[in-house]
């Protein structure tokens, strides 16, 4: 349960500074609309990810990996759809989130 927690922390700081840098343009009207985002975002990771990623796998290895932003990007547009008081306004945007949102995770988790 601890790990779990920590995940969806993680991401809530990753959304965070994401939606402070202004010019991708992803934005939150409340800290509880952004950690519901987190958690929306993060339930949907764990759910169609795997399922995008099993039946995307031929062009992730023809694009050694960058289809996987793309994907990370589409899962990042729909919470946005989902979460009301959270918005991703482009699909660019999203791009944009999902880059700085892996690096942010990725430099988080190495640290922890």
């Amino acid at each position: 349960m601890g790990t779990i927690l920590i995940r969806w922390l993680i991401l809530a700081i990753a959304l965070f500074v994401t939606a402070h840098i202004k010019f991708i343009g992803i934005r939150y009207e409340s800290l509880s609309s952004l950690l519901v985002a987190a958690l929306v975002l993060g339930i949907i990771n764990a759910l169609l990810k795997p399922i995008f990623v099993t039946l995307s796998f031929p062009l992730i290895l023809l694009t050694f990996g960058l289809f996987l932003v793309l994907i990370n990007a589409l899962l990042l547009y729909w919470t946005g759809k989902l979460v009301s008081g959270f918005i991703v306004p482009s699909f660019g945007s999203a791009v944009g989130g999902a880059v700085v949102i892996s690096l942010v995770r990725l430099a988080l988790e190495g640290w922890l």
